[in-house]
Order: C-alpha cells, then sequence, then structure tokens
C-alpha cells in the first residue's frame, strides 16, 4: 500500500547535529509534498521548538499537524489541540519525591512554558529551554496549585553517571504508573501512560482517514520506541538510531548527517 504519511522525529533525525535540514533532504521532503504525502513532525518538543523547522518545510495552518511531547500532544500547527494526555499535581509530587534518587535536574512542560524548581540548572537544561524557545520558569513548590497539568516532566544532568543512577533505583512501578524513556544518556523523560509517539501518530491518521500500514516513520533514539512497535508502520531507522530501534526498523538508512531520510524516501516511496 502507497505511503500517504510520514512521521518523523526532529533531533538526530530530520536535524543534523548542528540543528539545521541538509539540502537533500528538504528536496526529498519537498517532492513528497509535492506527490500529496503527509509530513508531520514528531517531537518531544514543544510546538515552539518545532515550529521554525515546519515553516522551513513551508508546513503551516489548521491542516497540518505534529506531535508533541512524546505524544502528549498533538496539536495542529495553529495551535489548536486535538489530543492531550496530561499529569496532574499528585504526578507532581511523586515525580519530585523520585528526583531525591540522585543529582539530576527536574522540569515540568507544557505548552506554554517550563517550570523547575531547581535553583542550580544544568547546561543540559539551559540549551533544552533555549532550542525549544520555551521560557523556563524557576518556581517555589508553593507556587503550585493543586489544578497544576503538564504535558511531560524531564530529568537531566551534564553527568550521565548521576542519570543512570536515578534510572538504575527507580523502582518497577514506576515504570508500570509513567512512559518512561530515556531519550539520550542524560536524558530521562516521563509523561501519561496513554502517552506515546506510535499511539499519537495512529491516532492522528486514523483521524486523516490512513491506516497504518500508508504510514512511514523515522527515528533514532529511545522515545521513538513506541513508533518502531506498531508492526504495521513503515519503520526506518536512522543510521546513528541506537541499537534496540535498528533492530524493531524495517530499514535501517543513512546517518542524519548524510541524508538518511532522503535515501530512504528515494529507495522505499519516491
Amino acid at each position: 500500500m502507497a505511503i500517504k504519511m510520514l512521521a518523523i522525529d526532529l533531533d538526530g533525525t530530520l536535524l543534523t547535529d548542528s540543528k539545521t535540514i541538509l539540502p537533500g533532504t528538504y528536496k526529498a521532503l519537498q517532492e513528497a509534498k509535492a506527490a500529496g504525502i503527509k509530513i508531520v513532525l514528531t517531537s518531544g518538543r514543544p510546538l515552539s521548538g518545532i515550529k521554525g523547522y515546519a515553516e522551513e518545510l513551508g508546513l503551516s495552518g489548521s491542516e497540518e499537524y505534529a506531535i508533541l511531547f512524546n505524544g502528549a500532544v498533538v496539536q495542529n500547527l495553529d495551535g489548536r489541540v486535538l489530543i492531550s494526555h496530561d499529569l496532574d499535581f499528585g504526578d507532581f509530587n511523586t515525580l519530585l519525591h523520585m528526583q531525591r534518587l540522585s543529582d539530576v535536574n527536574l522540569d515540568f512542560e507544557t505548552p506554554d512554558r517550563f517550570y523547575t524548581l531547581d535553583k542550580r540548572i544544568s547546561i543540559r537544561l539551559q540549551i533544552d529551554g533555549a532550542e525549544t524557545k520555551n521560557q523556563l520558569w524557576i518556581q517555589d513548590r508553593s507556587d503550585f496549585k493543586k489544578d497544576f497539568t503538564f504535558a511531560k516532566a524531564v530529568y537531566q544532568c551534564d553527568d550521565p553517571d548521576q542519570v543512570d543512577r536515578l534510572w538504575n533505583r527507580l523502582p518497577d512501578w514506576f515504570f508500570q504508573s509513567y512512559a518512561v524513556v530515556r531519550s539520550w544518556p542524560e536524558v530521562v523523560e516521563v509523561g501519561s501512560l496513554a502517552a506515546s509517539k506510535g499511539y499519537a501518530v495512529s491516532e492522528l491518521a486514523s483521524r486523516l482517514g490512513l491506516s497504518n500500514s500508508e504510514v512511514m516513520i523515522f527515528g533514532d533514539q529511545g522515545n521513538d520506541r513506541s513508533m518502531f512497535e506498531i508492526l504495521d508502520f513503515k519503520r526506518v531507522a536512522m543510521g546513528n538510531a541506537i541499537d534496540e530501534i535498528k533492530d524493531l526498523a524495517d530499514y535501517v538508512t543513512d546517518t542524519n548527517e548524510r541524508d538518511g531520510i532522503a535515501k530512504a524516501l528515494r529507495k522505499l516511496v519516491l
């Protein structure tokens, strides 16, 4: 069956390590658009962090979509929320308690801004805020009210050993209660069990009248795994992907630094 939708991760997939879209990848995606294939950026970022890249690809308006916060939120590019799986004040307290297991930063991410209680901010968290073009607010615990909700929480640290320490100490019940992914060596992301990139891509495809077999997905890291676990998708791993993603893929293309998306599209779609 012909591919009618591309769900594409950003960091390490669409983007080079210097956060640019290569000319060859841009050209192939423009050809896919001209052929009527829907392009959906699929990221752990908020809308503010993907909108510039969407506009670079010529994607805008109410009929174009993005999957955000690892699937916790689906919005059109005008900002209207189609799907949302939030965490609440009880989850906020649980996540704060788990932070004590290691010396890591913790931030709570909403479509409007990121919040943290930490006064010492890692370089990694500062970069995360800058790359996503989202404000980072440092608040006291008393500033958070019982009606506070958020899309995703992130533990991160400049020292991967501290993230290892956290990861290895998290109890089994935590993994059974939340969608927990190690998206980078320095980052652990936590969302609702109902939220995943895979579920969100499938649900958006259904809303657009498409079957899973008409969807091709591209990814490279642990937060992309849920997309690779849906067997009906055509699953393409980047050449720079971690081994568990490559093992689940139908096809492994070249790296994000060598037009991996373009090469896969020209071999399999265009």
